[in-house]
């Protein structure tokens, strides 16, 4: 497969199988993601494999979040559905390199970019991902969570598996409807 059918062919993978995943496989989603671009190589990534009660961390974590520092058993439950929806999920973070002389926006974007790359092998794997994000994932509780820097954030999890139905299609907003092109 191209990389252009890779980009093109790529879905967001909500429904999979618990089957569990060859440690070859997470390694080489591993892999894809540290060839990144990043500015000045600061690696600014940090990768979480978390599988079988491994999970239970995240959960623990969406738990402590939803009540802002305590843990009910309905919201560990809840939290617990959630990260039982796939056999892996990769936690990723960012950690911003403490220089002046770093841009901290371009670390972000470098652990995005090493996400997409991510994202791509694990397609070319034949395997099915979606990357969740949002406030919870954001939340200062979630970075203690995960023994982050007072800099570090957590940027997303991907929740990784066999899909359950490889036929997924989608759209996209033609680019001539997004792009301005400024010559001279």
């Amino acid at each position: 497969m191209s990389i252009s059918e890779s980009i093109r062919n790529r879905r967001s993978i909500g429904k999979v199988k618990q089957d569990s995943i060859p440690r070859e496989s997470i390694e080489r989603i591993l892999e894809a993601g540290i060839w990144a671009p990043n500015h000045r190589l600061t690696e600014p990534w940090k990768f979480f494999v978390l599988e079988g009660n491994g999970r239970n961390k995240l959960a623990e974590a969406l738990a402590s979040v939803a009540g802002n520092g305590e843990v009910t058993e309905e919201s560990l439950s809840s939290a617990r559905k959630k990260v039982e929806r796939a056999p892996l999920i990769i936690a990723v973070a960012v950690e911003p390199e403490d220089n002046p002389k770093i841009i901290e926006l371009e670390e972000y974007g470098a652990v995005f970019a090493a996400i997409q790359n991510m994202l791509l092998e694990i397609h070319e794997l034949g395997l099915g991902a979606v990357w969740r994000s949002g406030e919870p994932c954001y939340h200062e509780l979630m970075g203690k969570a995960f023994d982050l820097s007072e800099k570090g954030k957590m940027l997303g999890f991907i929740y990784i598996g066999v899909p359950e139905n490889k036929d997924q299609q989608s759209k996209r907003t033609p680019f001539v409807e997004k792009t301005v092109w400024i010559s001279e």
